[in-house]
């Protein structure tokens, strides 16, 4: 701790909050570095947990990714009509390396569906949740949601899956504005 505090990174309340003079960027193929301006040099580990991490999923709904005539990327949000150079996705980066749980994993009743999916990524998978309207069924759908799987929501009333989409899209937009 010491020497986090010699080179002045532990002035941060989280572990993956980025400390002073630092930005976080990715790559077009969804890898994330970080440039320190101070320094101005770039690295793929985070300058804290010493961690890499990578993009997981696909745009959101009404997201594109763009080229400008420099070659750098940058992100439309077709819904808000706005255009920023910060992927959407960063709040929702997994580790390049996640750790396994161990096959004794222990979860109990207490046990959240975003903690049991921690660290994983399930970008280009397709997940299928039977009453994903309400309860456990609707935690799940937006836990596959959040990590980057197509989830498809088996409902009978077409109303309240409707509504039920509504919201998870709600919680992403409302992480990825970083509210939470």
């Amino acid at each position: 701790m010491a020497a986090l505090r010699y080179a002045g990174l532990d002035d941060t309340d989280s572990e993956d909050e980025l400390p002073p003079g630092w930005e976080q960027r990715t790559t077009k193929d969804g890898w994330v570095y970080y440039a320190n301006h101070t320094e101005e040099k770039t690295q793929w580990e985070h300058p804290k947990t010493g961690k890499r991490k990578r993009i997981a999923g696909d745009l959101p709904y009404g997201w594109e990714q763009e080229t400008d005539e420099n070659g750098q990327v940058f992100f439309v949000d077709h819904i808000n009509k706005r255009t920023t150079y910060l992927d959407p996705r960063l709040a929702f980066t997994v580790d390049d390396n996640p750790t396994k749980p161990t096959a004794r994993q222990r979860y109990d009743g207490s046990t959240t569906a975003m903690e049991i999916l921690q660290g994983r990524d399930f970008s280009g998978k397709v997940v299928v949740v039977t009453g994903a309207n309400s309860g456990i069924g609707f935690e799940t759908a937006k836990s596959f949601a959040l990590h980057g799987a197509h989830v498809i929501l088996a409902c009978r009333n077409m109303t309240r899956a409707n509504e039920a989409v509504s919201r998870i899209l709600g919680e992403w937009v409302y992480m990825r504005n970083g509210l939470c």
